[in-house]
């Protein structure tokens, strides 16, 4: 597992990684060491982040070091030395942490799909609800600087966040701008607080070291966050959803928007979760914005493509009084950093 994750799935992203993976799997001593861990702990991600967490918090000053030279070697050795010196302390973190994925591109989808659903809507506010929201960065879609591969800007441009997004298809981006943003509410079984310095450490730890541009990118969003903390609403999302509609003011339209969440949803969970958002449309309209698998977003058509495709759908799902309207407005790849838009102006 090790040896893959390094040669694999490392090697597309991380030379850093791709070396201290392969060395781990060298090594017996660590992989003894590794199995102190419970078995749903011991997936290379885990380790590696709870390593470098150790490392941000000046418990591991050598590995720290060789991280911050990109020394592929360095960092190998002291790896296995602090996974040795202090194996209790790797297990405590990887045993208290869930892994986290922020890919911030996420927001160049959501920005111009919920500024659709306010306009098919005809509304001048919208309050945000975001399922499986981690640290709910993607919250903030409206305060970051967006560039897409045409020349488009959505967004703010003065935002010390910014980010970009390439365009394939021949249809562009609506330029329309989201309405106001009058409520910020997160849904997590286990949310991260970013003003809290553990746990934005942690966000930290689970990106590689030598990614610096995701590293820059995602201190400035922790920043940008803690300027306006989302309220955060922890549990399970079909539970507490009820409870995060009642949070947004009535003359606003809630937007729920998940993004690679429902995989971790059982079908049954995922009806139910749809259920919820009929429910809530009883009394005003409800959108639902998702990028998600192909086939994994109930209701959103696939446009005739494959499972496991390696792409996913952009969706948009208006629950109104009498009906529910789903489409597939677009395309989208590695998370938001290309995308397609299909929808019409």
């Amino acid at each position: 597992m090790y040896r893959r994750f390094g040669e694999v799935d490392a090697a597309r992203t991380s030379p850093l990684y791709e070396r201290v993976a392969v060395a781990l799997s060298e090594s017996g001593e660590a992989l003894r060491a590794i199995e102190a861990a419970p078995a749903r702990k011991r997936h290379p991600a885990v380790i590696l982040a709870a390593l470098h967490d150790l490392a941000l918090a000046g418990r591991a000053p050598a590995l720290a070091a060789a991280y911050a030279a990109a020394d592929g070697d360095a960092a190998a050795d002291a790896a296995i030395d602090t996974l040795l010196r202090i194996t209790d302390s790797v297990v405590a973190v990887a045993v208290r942490r869930q892994p986290r994925t922020n890919e911030t591109g996420r927001c160049a989808v959501l920005y111009p799909a919920i500024a659709e659903a306010a306009r098919r809507v005809g509304a001048h506010a919208v309050g945000l609800i975001d399922v499986g929201c981690s640290a709910g960065l993607n919250l903030n879609v409206d305060r970051v600087g967006i560039t897409y591969g045409d020349g488009l800007s959505l967004g703010d441009p003065s935002s010390p966040v910014q980010m970009s997004a390439s365009i394939v298809g021949g249809r562009p981006v609506p330029t329309r701008a989201m309405p106001e943003v009058v409520a910020r509410i997160g849904v997590d079984l286990d949310p991260v607080d970013v003003t809290d310095a553990d746990e934005a450490r942690w966000l930290r730890a689970c990106l590689s070291p030598d990614q610096p541009e995701l590293l820059a990118r995602l201190e400035g969003e922790t920043a940008l966050a803690a300027t306006a903390p989302p309220l955060l609403l922890r549990g399970d999302a079909v539970e507490v959803l009820p409870d995060a509609f009642a949070r947004v003011p009535a003359d606003a339209l809630p937007v729920v928007t998940t993004t690679w969440a429902l995989s971790h949803f059982p079908l049954e969970s995922r009806l139910r979760f749809l259920h919820r958002l009929d429910e809530a449309a009883a009394g005003r309209p409800v959108a639902w914005v998702s990028a998600e698998g192909v086939g994994v977003a109930p209701t959103i058509p696939t446009l005739g493509d494959r499972r496991a495709s390696g792409h996913s759908v952009i969706g948009l799902a208006v629950f109104g009084q009498s009906a529910l309207h789903a489409e597939a407005v677009g395309r989208c790849w590695s998370q938001g950093r290309t995308l397609a838009w299909l929808a019409g102006s």
